[in-house]
């Protein structure tokens, strides 16, 4: 190795690259507080894609950068790239989003060698962040009511304003006191020792901002969330108090967009949520306020922790096989793994390349809570002896292109990881009467919610969605959908004649965009007391006038509102 061979100039280049990055991010982050005091809502979409498609961008720019400021000879000698690690550590050491910047370096690296020189002396596989955190200056503010929730509310609204009047403060403080003193016990409420402890900056989301934080006492501890809304013409309204778990993680969830929130010490603020939401893993928590790429590194983290320490094995994921994907599970690790088939049924008109589209575009939409995150990955390695033989000999079998065996090491060549859930139709075959009742209600709520976001599912077959641990229905195989406005939905024409009638194929043309409503109940539903029921709880989207009514408020720029959270309505909206 020469001498002058310049691990810190590429070290520090690497590095120029995040800071470019976290520039931009922080750029369009910051200004999701003016899209909220202005009700810019489609502004606010646009502004989240960007922030999605930013990592990649500035990965490509910051690659380019690295092969034109130094040489092929030097630059792609991954024999050095140790000293280049070891430069890069230096340069971290002290910065507050450490954490990214290793993910970031990851990054740089994989997109200048192949996957098969991946080690953890050329990369952060392993983090070197834990064994050197710091302490450092708080991000919340604290309140303590003292017996007097009243003052403690008007206390918090006071540090908590716009550039946009609260359009009846007075009211929504009575109204929160009253929620606050409905959702705990009367005795903590007279505690001397109750906190409320809230991260300083607000989070937005879609048409909401939230206040995210935690109630105390010296003994127990309770999730708080308090969203806003804004209502134009009207100011912001205080919308909700939220102090259960379960809702709460359902604002967090994985089938929803990021949130925009200025964070200056993201480990902290992660740790932060982990206190308040301790069944989220801290993958999905960074995911879930925009930095997904670390989120994956996390998730990968804890994938092959899970191998080295479990006797867990692939297996094939319960459900009926699809005609697109394969799909296969650890028991023990609450993922499923997506590669796409070599040879797609004849039924769909899909190839390859379209399905990866649809699920990359998932990831810059509007999910609406109502459709599962997705992470790609590429050449994942994993021990043989870690899947059972039925599973990997039925992943050769439709996957041969993607799937090989090198030696004792399964190779995948590229998959995509989502949170695992119970299919709906065998949800429903175990179902109680009530539960059955509550899924159909549910299932049609996601269609209806994902329309409302300008997603049409396209096959919405009951073994394309699955059932959270909260009982949510959620969409999940997405080969299919398209934007809801690109969708015509027709009516079926009147038979012209009795043979028309009587045909076996229909007599009547059928584009490829073409969608027939009224074709839904026996297409989704094999049982006919489920169809029954279906139709009476959500009848309407056998119309095609209902899809058409939809795609005119979309078409005039009509963001529709979905709550991440139960609430109880305040006007006739």
């Amino acid at each position: 190795m020469p001498q002058s061979w310049p691990a810190t100039d590429i070290a520090r280049s690497i590095l120029d690259g995040f800071d470019d990055y976290r520039e931009h991010f922080r750029q369009i982050t910051d200004g999701a507080r003016a899209r909220f005091e202005q009700a810019q809502w489609l502004e606010a979409q646009a502004a989240s894609a960007a922030r999605i498609n930013l990592y990649e961008e500035k990965v490509f720019e910051t690659v380019a950068r690295l092969r034109q400021a130094f040489e092929a000879e030097a630059l792609m000698d991954v024999s050095c790239w140790p000293l280049v690690k070891s430069a890069y550590i230096s340069l971290i050491d002290l910065r507050f989003d450490d954490e990214l910047s290793e993910t970031w370096y990851n990054s740089i690296f994989c997109g200048l060698f192949s996957h098969d020189l991946i080690s953890d002396g050329t990369m952060f596989i392993h983090t070197t962040r834990p064994s050197l955190r710091r302490a450092r200056a708080a991000q919340t503010r604290t309140y303590k009511p003292q017996g007097q929730l009243d003052r403690m509310l008007a206390s918090i609204f006071a540090d908590y304003r716009f550039n946009e009047d609260y359009a009846d403060l007075p009211g929504d403080l009575q109204r929160l006191e009253a929620q606050l003193r409905e959702n705990l016990p009367d005795w903590v409420c007279k505690d001397p020792e109750l906190t409320v402890e809230l991260f300083s900056s607000v989070l937005y989301r879609n048409k909401g901002a939230y206040l995210v934080g935690r109630i105390y006492t010296q003994d127990d501890q309770w999730p708080l969330v308090i969203p806003l809304l804004h209502r134009e013409g009207r100011g912001i309204q205080i919308d909700a108090l939220i102090t259960d778990e379960a809702q709460v993680s359902i604002i967090f969830s994985f089938t929803r967009s990021y949130f925009m929130v200025d964070v200056p010490v993201p480990a902290e603020f992660i740790g932060f949520l982990k206190r308040i939401l301790p069944g989220k893993h801290i993958a999905e928590l960074y995911t879930s306020i925009g930095f997904y790429k670390h989120g994956k590194s996390e998730f990968y983290r804890a994938l092959i922790n899970h191998l080295a320490n479990t006797d867990d094995r692939f297996i094939m994921a319960p459900g009926v096989r699809g005609m697109v994907m394969s799909v296969f599970t650890l028991p023990g690790f609450n993922t499923v793994f997506k590669i796409i088939k070599d040879r797609f049924s004849p039924s769909k008109n899909v190839d390859r390349a379209t399905v990866i589209e649809k699920y990359r575009l998932v990831k810059s939409v509007d999910r609406v809570g109502r459709m599962a995150d997705t992470q790609e990955f590429a050449d994942f390695r994993f021990p043989l002896g870690k899947f059972e033989p039925a599973c990997l000999e039925e992943l050769l079998e439709v996957a041969p292109s993607t799937v090989s065996v090198e030696g004792d090491t399964v190779l995948i060549r590229h998959c995509w990881t989502e949170r695992r859930m119970t299919p709906l139709n065998l949800y429903l075959e175990n179902a109680s009467e009530a539960q059955v009742r509550e899924a159909l209600e549910d299932y049609g709520l996601a269609i209806k919610q994902l329309a409302a976001a300008n997603i049409f599912p396209g096959d919405m077959l009951l073994k394309n969605f699955g059932v959270t641990r909260h009982g949510r229905v959620v969409f999940y195989d997405y080969d299919e959908i398209c934007f809801l406005t690109e969708a015509n939905f027709r009516h079926i024409p009147q038979p012209r004649t009795p043979e028309d009638e009587m045909a076996s194929e229909p007599w009547y043309s059928i584009g490829p965009l073409d969608v027939f409503p009224e074709e839904f109940p026996p297409f989704l539903f094999a049982d006919a007391g489920q169809r029954k029921l279906f139709d009476q709880l959500h009848g309407e989207l056998y119309n095609a006038d209902y899809w058409k009514g939809l795609q005119e408020a979309i078409r005039a720029g009509k963001v529709i509102d979905v709550f991440p959270y139960r609430r109880k309505d305040l006007d006739s909206e």
